[in-house]
C-alpha cells in the first residue's frame, strides 16, 4: 500500500508568508460566486444611492449584503477550524497551540456581530 501524501502544514499564526492549506476546490469556487454576486449587489446599492432612492430601501440592501459577507466569512472560519486550527492544536507544540487560540479568539472577537 502507498501511504497517504502528507498534507502540507499550516502557517504558524505569527508566519509572515501565510496561504491557505486544505481548502477544497468547490468551498473555493463557492466563495467565489458568492463573492461576485456580492460585487454586483454593492454596484446596485451605489446605483440606489445615486438615484435617490428611498433610505429603507437602500438599508435593506446593505443588510443583505452585509449577511452575504457573513456567510463568507463563516465558510473561511469553518475551514479554518476545521484545518489549520485543528492541526495546530493536536499536533502542535504547547507555544504553537497557544499561538492558534489567540488567533481563534482575535478572529472570534473581530468577526462577531
Amino acid at each position: 500500500m502507498n501511504p497517504r501524501p502528507a498534507t502540507p502544514a499550516c502557517p504558524l499564526p505569527d508566519a509572515t508568508d501565510r496561504h491557505a492549506v486544505g481548502v477544497d476546490p468547490a468551498l473555493k469556487q463557492s466563495n467565489l460566486r458568492r463573492l461576485s454576486r456580492i460585487e454586483g449587489q454593492l454596484r446596485g446599492i451605489q446605483r440606489m444611492i445615486e438615484d435617490d432612492r428611498y433610505c429603507p430601501d437602500i438599508l435593506t440592501q446593505v443588510s443583505s449584503a452585509q449577511q452575504a459577507l457573513r456567510a463568507v466569512a463563516r465558510s473561511l472560519m469553518r475551514n479554518h477550524l476545521e484545518h489549520c486550527a485543528t492541526q495546530a492544536i493536536r499536533n502542535g507544540s504547547t507555544d504553537q497551540r497557544q499561538a492558534m487560540y489567540d488567533e481563534l479568539l482575535d478572529m472570534i472577537y473581530k468577526n462577531a456581530r
